[in-house]
Order: structure tokens, then sequence, then C-alpha cells
């Protein structure tokens, strides 16, 4: 094998590799040899095939095989004597190749870069931590009780308010041509009046109504609206009113402890103190978090791999238009007036974003390999698990998957390596920590992404939990949860 070096500027490397003709004839005679073993062929015993017949019947089939792992095996090599580590996949481009002739081929490739680790000893950081007010347990229990709250029916002759649960028909149609699409009719729905479940209008000219009032509704739909033959139109609805109804809110006491699940009101107290709890360590380790991967980004500079960043962009704009996809509720490659594509403007800040989480993740895999942090199976065991636990119904296709597809297990694993390197690091550095009020706690980004400066605000994530979970908005309450509902045009 020879090798001749095409270019070695800073990470960028291209090679030229030379397999001679006898070598590669060698690899296609030693492959026959094992492939007669078990061929049958007419005439011979099995195993004692003549290589000039197997030669002639399978040399050529043979050849693409040899090849393939003749190049595999020699740009391995070439890359292990050279000490180049690969960023990403070296790109093989064959130059020459003709059957009796040597092989040549190019190999292009990017080295990771070299990674001096700042001390991590040296490291200072403030830890935001706050306490569990007491008022705060107090909202949660008060929301807890009116999302279990009953409703009866308003004997009064009184107009509907705000709160309140109107029982009711509706039809409607599109005001331009009177075209009705499905869903836009319902009989006996019951709809709370504010509680925004119907689209911008609807509930606030049912307010001030009684019950047997006949209401007419006129609305108009969201531009982007999911149906696009209500989106941006004006729509009449024909609503009945046959009924009115008000929540009756329950009593928090023992009882009503019981009645969702605990031994007495101090058992669901605690429970809601301790979800607090939890929901306030983890959003003080977000903080931390990305106050170190601040730290970090600052004291490193590094030359990254362009093919890793490219790859990285790449990836963060593809997830990007698939969310905003997935917004318009349609499928992959169904046509769609929206335009999800990402602005020019927005690929250069996301191209930062890439160079980042690039930079950071060479930083956090050097001290992590370098002190030899790893992550158990007994730990992807546990991910698999959890990822398992989001479909219920399917875990064992989602175990299945997770079996027959070893590179997903390492997606699994890179965010768990990602946690203990970080767990590391702020062992070695120097953490204080600092009591804020819970509003200073929660309103800022815990993004860690791009610096503070860039940040933007997450959205709220909604939590699937069936005892009482903690706010995660210090001033917000939680929506009442509602059984499913049949799905109509007028809802948003």
């Amino acid at each position: 094998m020879q090798i001749k070096e095409l270019k070695s500027e800073g990470l960028s490397h291209e090679l030229e590799i030379t397999i001679p003709a006898n070598d590669l004839d060698k690899r296609v005679e030693d492959r026959l040899v094992e492939y007669g073993k078990g061929v049958n062929i007419p005439g011979f015993r099995k195993g004692k095939v003549p290589m000039p017949v197997l030669r002639q019947r399978y040399g050529k089939a043979m050849l693409g095989e040899v090849l393939e792992k003749a190049v595999n095996e020699t740009s391995s090599q070439v890359l292990s004597d050279k000490k180049i580590k690969p960023a990403m996949q070296p790109k093989i481009e064959v130059v020459t190749f003709d059957e009796g002739k040597d092989l040549v081929y190019k190999m292009a490739v990017e080295s990771l870069p070299e990674v001096k680790v700042m001390d991590l000893k040296t490291i200072k950081l403030e830890k935001p931590v706050a306490k569990v007010p007491a008022e705060k347990v107090e909202e949660t229990l008060a929301e807890i009780a009116s999302n279990n709250s009953t409703s009866k029916t308003v004997e009064t002759k009184r107009a509907s308010k705000d709160g309140d649960i109107v029982l009711m028909d509706f039809a409607g149609r599109r005001k331009r041509d009177d075209f009705t699409v499905e869903g836009m009719s319902s009989l006996g729905f019951e709809l709370k009046l504010g509680s925004g479940q119907f689209i911008p209008g609807f509930e606030d000219q049912l307010i001030g109504k009684k019950a047997g009032e006949k209401v007419e509704v006129l609305v108009t739909f969201p531009a982007d609206y999911g149906m696009k033959d209500l989106a941006g139109e004006e729509a009449i609805f024909d609503v009945t009113i046959h009924e009115l109804k008000e929540s009756v809110a329950c009593e928090v006491d023992d009882e009503f402890a019981k009645t969702v699940g605990f031994d007495d009101l101090a058992a669901l107290r605690k429970v809601i103190e301790e979800n607090m709890n939890g929901e306030y360590d983890r959003m003080s380790r977000l903080k931390v978090k990305k106050a170190l991967l601040d730290v970090l980004d600052d004291a490193h500079t590094i030359e990254l791999p362009s093919t890793m960043v490219e790859a990285e962009h790449s990836s963060i704009i593809s997830r990007i238009e698939q969310e905003r996809a997935q917004e318009h509720n349609h499928a992959p490659g169904e046509k769609c007036d929206h335009d999800h594509s990402v602005a020019d403007e927005e690929k250069a800040e996301l191209k930062d974003i890439a160079e980042r989480r690039v930079r950071l993740g060479l930083v956090l895999a050097e001290i992590g390999n370098a002190n030899e942090v790893t992550v158990a199976e007994q730990e992807l065991h546990q991910a698999v698990i959890q990822e398992a636990q989001k479909y219920q119904g399917q875990e064992a296709q989602v175990f299945e998957y997770y079996k027959n597809n070893p590179q997903m297990i390492e997606m699994l694993r890179a965010p768990l390596f990602e946690e203990k390197v970080v767990d590391f690091i702020l062992e070695q550095a120097t953490v204080k920590e600092v009591t804020v009020d819970v509003e200073s706690l929660l309103k800022e980004d815990f993004d860690d992404e791009m610096p503070a400066k860039k940040e933007k605000k997450p959205a709220a994530k909604k939590s699937t939990a069936k005892k009482p979970a903690a706010k995660k908005d210090g001033d917000k309450k939680p929506a009442a949860k509602k059984a499913p509902a049949k799905k109509t045009a007028a809802k948003k």
C-alpha cells in the first residue's frame, strides 16, 4: 500500500492511497478459497473446486466485496498510522481501478482538534435556590380543588357570566357562502365560559345570555387555523342555550384529600411541597448548568471541524422545519400554504448555535474521556424504559426497536454522558448557593443553546402526572383537567 499526502491544512487532510493489483488479487483468491469450501458445482466434490473455475464463476462477484473491504481496512489503517482522529466519516473517491490493475482512491477527512481544557478548579459559579412559599402550596391546593369541582344547574333566571358552564347546541356555517364544514355543529355541548376552549370571540358573545335563548355568534377564524377551509374566514354559529351551570368548589379538607388518593390533607400538602421542591431543584440545576456551559464556551477557543458544524446546522434547521409543519397539522410531504422554511437571518443565528454545540461537545467529551466518565449499561437500560413509558401499550415494540437499532442506543447515551460530565465538573468547581425568590428562579430562560444575551423563553411543559404536580410558573394557575371532547371547528 502506498500513501501520498495531497493536502494537510489545519484540520483538513486529503490522502491518495494505492493498493497494488497483486494485493487485491491475493484478497480475491483468499475470499474465493473461503467461499469454495461450501459451494456445490456439478462434477466437483464439495470444497475441491479448482481455483480457475471459482474465478470464472465468482471472481467478478467477489471483486466488489473485496474492494469495499480493502478500502475500509486500508483507510482505517492509514488514519491510525497518521494519528488522525476523524471528526466525521471520511469521504472516499475512487480515482482509478480496472481488473488486474492497482486501485487508487482519495480520502478527504477532517480531524478532531486538540482540546486544551481549562483548570476546572478555577471555575466559580452561583447556583440560585428558592424555598417553597406556603402560599404557593395553598394556591396549588385551591387549583386541585377547582379542577375537581362539581357543577349544579343555575335555578334562577339570571344571565350567564364568566366561569359558567353553558349546555348548548350549535351549528355553524361560513359567512360568505353559507358553506358548512364538518365539525361546525354539535348537540348537548358543555362549554365553560372564559376557558378559551373555543376560538377568540365565541365565548364572549355567550356572556350575558339566559337559558332558552338563541344566539347568533359571529367570529373570524385565525389566519393560521388548522382547517384551511376556515382559515381567515368569517363564520356564523346559531347557538341554542339549554341550561346554565355553575361550578361548586370542593371543601379543602381531609375528605377532599381522600378523594384524590391521599390519607389526609397533610399528606396531600406534603406531596405538593415535595413536588415543588423537586421542580425548583431542577430549575436550579438548569441554571447552574447553563452558567457552566457559558464559562466553558467562553474559555475555549477551538478550530471547529466544518463538517461537524455543517451537519449540526442542517440538523437544527431540519428539526425546526419539521416542528413548524407539525404546528399546522399536516403530514410530511403534504401540500401546505404555510412556509415552514428557515429564513437566512435565522440560519445565521442557528449557525452560532451549531458552533456552540460542537465546541461544547468537544470540550465535554475531552473532559469526560480524560477522567474516565462512563455511562453504565444499567443506566442505558433505564433510559430505554423511560422512552418506552412514553408510548403506553407499545412498550414491547419500543424495546424491540432499540434492540435492533444500536445507533439509537447511542443517541440515548449522549445526553446521559453529558449530564455525568457536567456533574463531574460541578464537583471540581466552586459552586455557591444564592437564595432568590421563586419568580427570579422561574422567570428566566434555561436554554443552554445560546449565551444569556440571546436567550428566548421556553414553552411551558405539560404535566402528565396523576398526582398533583408542582407548578412551573410562580404566578400562573394551571388549567383544569377536562375529559377529552369531540373536536369541533369552533374549538382552537
